[in-house]
């Protein structure tokens, strides 16, 4: 934990990134430890470990299927907007149709609905960045069968962000609804 805390106190990029994910599979480093640094106080060093940990987590999601209980149940305690974006991110992939049998086994014995309600928040809140709402509103759609109450206020959300909202919001959003 010192050695990563030390590599990741310095400025890094993907290459970076790519490596210690690798060194940390590897070494079989605990992926609760790695959430843990997430939530570091400072928000670079945060920033840096929510990156590691999309990359490892999303590589190899199987291997990390006993963590996501833990990483779900920390969702709501993600402040740096850095590290919201990672989140929402893994929400995303981890909720799409094209998720693996043992993440989707996973999920349908969670409770998600501290999980809606986050990406909800992330959607509504302005300060939030543009990649978060998306990711966010992503994994939403993901869950609208699960939640049947998500479809109407989903569609309710994207169209009140795509009012003002920028290129990619509009794309994002005229995409989502014509799913729906």
């Amino acid at each position: 934990m010192d050695e990563l805390l030390k590599q990741i106190s310095k400025t890094i990029g993907k290459t970076k990134v790519l490596e210690l994910s690798r060194i940390l599979k590897e070494e079989n480093f605990a992926l609760r430890d790695l959430i843990d640094l997430s939530f570091y106080p400072d928000k670079d060093i945060a920033f840096r470990a929510a990156w590691i940990l999309e990359n490892i987590f999303l590589q190899s999601p199987d291997r990390y299927q006993s963590e996501l209980e833990y990483l779900l149940s920390r969702i709501k305690e993600v402040k740096h907007p850095s590290c919201q974006r990672h989140y929402a991110k893994i929400l995303m992939h981890i909720t799409a149709p094209k998720a693996i049998k043992p993440i989707k086994d996973k999920l349908a014995i969670v409770d998600l609905e501290p999980v809606v309600e986050q990406c909800f928040d992330w959607m509504i809140d302005p300060k939030v960045k543009v990649a978060v709402k998306c990711f966010a509103s992503e994994a939403l759609f993901n869950l609208r069968h699960r939640y049947p109450w998500i479809k109407e206020e989903l569609a309710n959300q994207i169209e009140f962000l795509m009012r003002n909202g920028s290129a990619g919001i509009q794309a994002r959003g005229k995409g989502l609804l014509a799913k729906m």
